[in-house]
C-alpha cells in the first residue's frame, strides 16, 4: 500500500512537472532527443536516422561560456582531444557512466562504466566513429531477473557474473565507417544499431537489441530516399552446431523507400527477410538471391521456394505545422484475407501498428517537447517456426521490446533551460504471458507450431498482465560535446496479473556521459 501511494505520487509529479531533455540538433536523432519537423525541405527524411554525425547538444547562446583555461575547456566545452582542419578532423573523449541508487526490491544498485569514443573525418566524404565501454553493475530487480533469464544486459550483450553472483560484468563496443562519394549516395559499414520510424518505438526496425554488423547503402534523389541494408544477427536460443564455432547466426536484408510526397506528407515502404545461416543439414551462409539492392524481397523469396521469414510494412508522417507531427506504422508478417474478414481470430493473422503525435515548442514554450504514441502487435507477430527465423537478435526483439501480443501507450516529454534538462515518461501496457507449456504468442522466440489455439486469438490473451512504468529525471549538462552531465532520476514500475504483483521504486544519482540509448522501459 505504501509503495502504491509512492507510485501514485510519482505519477502526479510527472504529469505536472514534465521532465530529462536530451535535445539535439534538428534531425540528429540520438538518445531520446526530439527533432523538429522539416516541412520546408523536401529532402529531409526523418524516418531514416543518421548515426554518423558527431553528436553534441546545442546550447542557448547565453549559456555558452567564454573561452577559459585548457582544463576548463576540456571539462566543460570540448572533447579531451580534438583537432579541426579543413581537410580532416579528429576527436577523442573518455566517457564515464557512474551511478549509485536504491531499489525498493533490491536495496543498493550501482553502475560503473568506463568508456571512450574516437571519431573524425578524412576529406569531405569519409567519416568514422568507434566506442568502447567496460561495465560492472548491480541492477534493479526486474532488470536483474531479465538478465539472469536471458544472459544479456538489455541492448548491451552477454554478461558475466562476479564471484558472489550479485552483480554483472559486461562490455560494449560499436563502430561505424561512412563514405559519401556523391550527394546522392552514402555507404556505411558498421557494428551498431539502426532505427526506422518517426516515433520513440519502431514496429519495423528499432535500436532495441544489441549491436550487429551491417552494410548499408542509402541513395537520395529529390524527394525520394532509398535504403538497403544487409546484416548478420546472433541467435542464443538454438543449440550450437558441432561444425560451427559460437552461437548460431542468421542473416537479414532490409529495403526501405521513403517518399516526401508533399512538404507535409511522407510515406515509406519497408520490407525485410530473415534467414538461417546453417542447420543440421549444413551451412547455407549468405544468400546471394537477396544481393540485388533494388529487388522486391517477397517475389524473390517466393521464386526460390524459400522457407525464410519475410515482413512488409509502411511508415507515414504528416506535419500538422512546423512543430507538430502525426505519424504511424503498420507491420505485416503473415495473413490470409479470408481469415481476416471472418473475424475468428486466426493465429496466422500476424500484424501490428503504431499511431503517434509529437510536438516541439509546446504551448509556444521554447524547448518544451511532447510525444505520445500507441503501439500494438497481435499474438505471434515476428515469430516463426524457430528462433533462427524469428525477428530477433541476441535474445531481444528487432522491433518492439515487448515482442508481440501487447498494446502499449507511451508518453514522453522533455524541457531544456540553458544547461538544465528535464524529462519524464509514463508507459502503460497490457500483454498476455504464458504459463506452463502454453504459447499465447508473446514470446516471439517460441515456435508458432507450439501455439495453444488455432482460433480466438486476441491481444492480451493468456495471463493478462498490466504494466505501468513511470520515470522522471533532472540533469545538469557539464559538457555538450559528450553529454557529460549530473543526473538524478526516480522511476516506479508495477507489473501485475492474477498470479503476481511486482512493484519497484528506483532512485539513482550519477555522473553520466555518451548519447547511447537503452530501452529499460519494458
Amino acid at each position: 500500500m505504501q509503495l502504491q501511494k509512492k507510485l501514485n505520487s510519482l505519477l502526479i509529479c510527472l504529469l505536472f512537472t514534465m521532465f530529462d531533455g536530451m535535445a539535439q540538433n534538428a534531425g540528429s536523432q540520438f538518445s531520446i532527443g526530439f527533432y523538429r519537423s522539416q516541412i520546408d525541405s523536401g529532402n529531409y527524411h526523418s524516418s531514416i536516422r543518421d548515426y554518423i554525425q558527431q553528436r553534441q547538444f546545442v546550447l542557448p547562446s547565453d549559456s555558452v561560456p567564454k573561452a577559459r583555461s585548457w582544463v576548463h575547456r576540456k571539462l566543460f566545452q570540448e572533447h579531451l582531444l580534438e583537432y579541426d582542419h579543413p581537410d580532416y578532423n579528429f576527436y577523442f573523449s573518455l566517457l564515464p557512466d557512474l551511478q549509485l541508487g536504491n531499489s525498493s526490491a533490491r536495496n543498493t544498485i550501482w553502475l560503473n562504466t568506463r568508456g571512450a569514443i574516437a571519431g573524425g573525418r578524412l576529406g569531405k566524404n569519409f567519416e568514422f566513429r568507434a566506442e568502447f565501454y567496460e561495465n560492472q553493475g548491480k541492477y534493479p530487480r526486474y532488470l536483474d531477473e531479465f538478465t539472469r533469464r536471458e544472459q544479456i544486459i538489455p541492448g548491451q550483450g552477454e554478461v558475466k557474473f562476479d564471484s558472489s553472483g550479485a552483480s554483472f560484468d559486461f562490455a560494449y563496443t560499436s563502430a561505424l565507417l561512412s563514405f559519401t562519394p556523391s550527394k546522392y549516395l552514402n555507404v556505411q559499414l558498421g557494428y551498431d544499431r539502426n532505427f526506422i520510424g518517426d516515433g520513440y518505438r519502431s514496429m519495423l526496425l528499432s535500436d532495441n537489441s544489441f549491436n550487429y554488423p551491417f552494410l548499408k547503402l542509402t541513395a537520395g534523389i529529390g524527394n525520394v530516399k532509398y535504403m538497403v541494408m544487409w546484416a548478420q544477427f546472433m541467435d542464443m536460443k538454438e543449440p550450437k552446431l558441432s561444425f560451427l564455432n559460437g552461437y548460431r547466426k542468421k542473416w537479414g536484408v532490409f529495403h526501405y523507400l521513403d517518399w516526401n510526397i508533399t512538404n507535409k506528407f511522407s510515406l515509406g515502404l519497408f520490407e525485410a527477410v530473415i534467414w538461417n545461416d546453417a542447420d543440421t543439414a549444413g551451412k547455407r551462409g549468405f544468400d546471394f538471391s537477396y544481393l540485388i539492392p533494388l529487388a522486391l524481397l517477397r517475389p524473390v523469396e517466393f521464386s526460390v521456394g524459400s522457407p525464410d521469414n519475410a515482413l512488409m510494412g509502411v511508415n507515414a508522417k504528416y506535419d500538422l505545422s512546423t512543430n507538430s507531427t502525426i505519424y504511424g506504422q503498420f507491420i505485416l508478417d503473415e495473413f490470409k484475407l479470408k481469415e481476416v474478414t471472418s473475424g475468428k481470430g486466426w493465429w496466422g493473422n500476424k500484424f501490428g501498428g503504431q499511431l503517434g503525435f509529437r510536438s516541439n515548442n509546446l504551448f509556444r514554450v521554447p524547448a518544451l517537447n511532447l510525444l505520445t504514441e500507441v503501439n500494438a502487435a497481435r499474438p505471434f507477430t515476428y515469430a516463426q517456426r524457430n528462433s533462427l527465423l524469428a525477428y530477433t537478435h541476441y535474445n531481444q526483439a528487432l522491433a518492439h521490446p515487448l515482442g508481440a501480443n501487447f498494446i502499449e501507450w507511451m508518453n514522453l516529454a522533455d524541457y531544456q533551460y540553458k544547461r538544465w534538462y528535464f524529462r519524464g515518461e509514463v508507459q502503460l501496457a497490457r500483454y498476455g504471458l504464458d504459463s506452463g507449456m502454453t504459447n499465447y504468442g508473446k514470446d516471439i522466440f517460441a515456435s508458432y507450431h507450439t501455439r495453444t489455439k488455432e482460433y480466438g486469438n486476441k491481444i492480451g490473451q493468456g495471463i493478462t498482465t498490466d504494466l505501468m512504468y513511470l520515470r522522471g529525471s533532472i540533469a545538469f549538462l557539464l559538457n555538450p560535446k559528450n553529454n557529460l552531465r549530473l543526473e538524478v532520476s526516480v522511476a516506479g514500475r508495477q507489473e501485475k496479473n492474477d498470479l503476481f504483483n511486482h512493484r519497484e521504486l528506483i532512485f539513482q544519482v550519477g555522473l553520466r556521459s555518451t548519447f547511447r540509448r537503452f530501452n529499460y522501459d519494458f
